[in-house]
């Protein structure tokens, strides 16, 4: 659960970098975003591995 949460914490930090990424243009803050999206991907990677893991443990 607590993978979860840093997840909707980190979707919510980057929510300025995307609007000056779309909105104004601005690179730096697409970069950011990116480095972001790559951690969410690890993130949703390990809270797969879990779910898989208890889901197996409990049969």
């Amino acid at each position: 659960m607590e993978k979860f949460t840093n997840v909707k914490e980190l979707i919510s930090s980057i929510e300025a970098d995307v609007e000056k990424f779309y909105n104004a243009g601005n690179g730096a803050a697409g970069t950011r975003v990116r480095k972001a999206m790559q951690d969410l991907k690890v993130l949703a990677q390990e809270i797969r591995t879990e779910v898989t893991e208890k889901k197996n443990t409990a049969k």
